[in-house]
């Protein structure tokens, strides 16, 4: 059908707010002085760009409804998949797409194919197949994932579209996080945009409204709409956000050539052998790792180097640090017992950890300490405080101290450098005390960092209240004790 006589019930892509104008409409009044206010003397790697941020449109209804140059379509390799997308592509365009499939011979994971759109108000229909999630397979499923979205708007730059409708790549059936998918969609848009945007005027991304709230939680950090936001977004960016066209980048896949190996580019040639033995371990083919087993023994004799037990902490570490990333962490990230909120004082990342949503008892501490790292190890890359509510917790809530002990030995030395402050809230005579023996004779450099605060109102002299999330309860349990200590002194007087 010709989108002229589309019926009502499609809608036009230029009829919808792009992602700018939805910003501007909310902040009016305080645009003008935005920009004053951020401070850019540190980039996102997604910098403010409004040209491409007009191209963006993020809309809540069904893709197939989109009168647009092409629509995507998530399917599986048959190109049969029976999900909520499909069917209502095949439901608009009529039984000749059906027919069309048929000597399309299916579509391997990753590839996108094209048809026509036939009864839709699209010309065409972009098919592709995302990948079956297994955390297991993790690096395959985000690099399957990214050729779906890439191959899509390649196929659209040689066929000369002018917009695209993107569906959720990643359907419910094939297990992917929802989280994790959109930051793979949104960074592959951003950077296709950058390099090929002339090409584009539009890109819609059609959600549902269970994905809607996660696409407006991330957007800003691919997608900036000022410098004030492009700044207190920095802090969220993921620790992998791809190469310069969004590609997953996975570091033992990487080869390096270089006209010498294990010299620097700088190096003279007069320099002679020594120069170029300095080098040497520096380069991937270099790198002799010697007897494992003999390192261990050194290492409890108290014989090995300073510069050896750092770079076999530093490889135990990495070695927990991918196992994190691998692992499928959503039970431990549904209690909420840790969660980035806003700035101190200084400028400080502020990182909030609440005891009682810790039921030690409950769950596999080991994923816990997982879900630390794959949380903390880009926040650790520069200062930043930590605020530990003890309120109203219980026995099943207390970590013991081999746990701390162990995650304290496992992080990497940024985690220890860059925490300039623990704020040990509502604590009581007994944490108080189990705090001292552990900082005192288990750690060491920790003990000077602990201020114990009795109260929010003290909390809000290093932190303002409007930079940090409290849970309810503790809000609660606050006014409560407030409201006490204010009864006794009256009693008192």
């Amino acid at each position: 059908m010709d989108p002229l006589g589309a019926p009502s019930q499609f809608v036009d892509v230029d009829s919808l707010p792009s992602w700018t104008d939805v910003y501007e409409a909310k902040h009016l009044d305080s645009h003008e002085n935005s920009a004053e206010r951020a401070q850019v003397n540190v980039r996102s790697p997604f910098p403010y760009r409004k040209d491409i941020n007009a191209k963006i449109i993020l809309w809540k209804g069904d893709v197939a409804l989109l009168n647009c140059t092409a629509i995507v379509n998530t399917s599986n390799e048959s190109l049969t998949d029976k999900n909520p997308v499909s069917e209502s592509v095949f439901m608009h365009a009529g039984p000749d797409l059906r027919d069309e499939l048929q000597k399309l011979k299916g579509c391997r994971t990753g590839e996108a194919k094209l048809t026509k759109g036939f009864n839709l108000a699209a010309r065409f229909i972009i098919h592709t197949v995302g990948p079956k999630y297994k955390s297991r397979y993790r690096t395959a499923a985000e690099s399957s994932l990214y050729s779906c979205y890439r191959n899509v708007l390649q196929l659209a730059k040689e066929q000369a579209m002018c917009s695209v409708g993107f569906c959720v790549i990643n359907s419910l059936k094939r297990c992917y996080p929802l989280e994790d998918a959109t930051h793979i969609a949104l960074r592959t848009v951003r950077r296709f945009l950058e390099i090929h945007g002339e090409t584009l005027e539009k890109v819609v991304f059609a959600v549902s409204e269970l994905e809607e709230a996660t696409y407006q939680k991330l957007m800003p950090l691919y997608f900036p709409r000022s410098l004030e936001e492009e700044i207190q977004s920095l802090p969220c960016l993921p620790a992998d956000i791809g190469n310069a066209e969004g590609e997953p980048v996975v570091p033992e896949r990487q080869i390096r050539i270089t006209e010498k190996p294990g010299v620097p580019d700088d190096a003279s040639d007069e320099e002679g052998l020594e120069a170029d033995l300095s080098f040497i371990g520096s380069h991937a083919f270099a790198r002799m790792e010697g007897d494992v087993d003999k390192q261990r023994r050194l290492i409890l004799q108290g014989q090995l180097s300073e510069a050896a037990l750092q770079k076999q902490h530093q490889r135990n570490y990495n070695r927990w640090l991918c196992q994190a990333r691998a692992e499928d962490l959503s039970d431990i990230a549904s209690l909420k017992a840790l969660y980035q909120t806003g700035v101190d004082n200084c400028g400080r990342t502020v990182m909030v950890v609440v005891g009682r949503n810790i039921p030690v008892t409950l769950i596999d501490m080991e994923k816990a300490l997982l879900y630390f790292i794959h949380v903390m190890d880009h926040i650790a890359v520069k200062e930043y405080v930590l605020v530990y509510f003890h309120t109203l917790t219980n026995d099943y809530n207390q970590l013991d101290s081999n746990f701390l002990k162990k995650l304290y030995d496992v992080v990497d030395i940024k985690y220890k450098r860059n925490l300039k402050a623990l704020y040990f809230v509502h604590p009581s005579f007994r944490s108080k005390v189990s705090a001292w023996f552990f900082t005192t004779f288990t750690v060491s450099g920790l003990k000077d960092k602990i201020h114990y605060v009795e109260s929010l109102q003290q909390l809000f002299t290093a932190i303002p209240p409007e930079q940090i999330d409290l849970p309810p309860f503790v809000l609660e349990y606050d006014a409560r004790r407030k409201g006490r200590s204010r009864t006794v002194t009256g009693l008192r007087v």
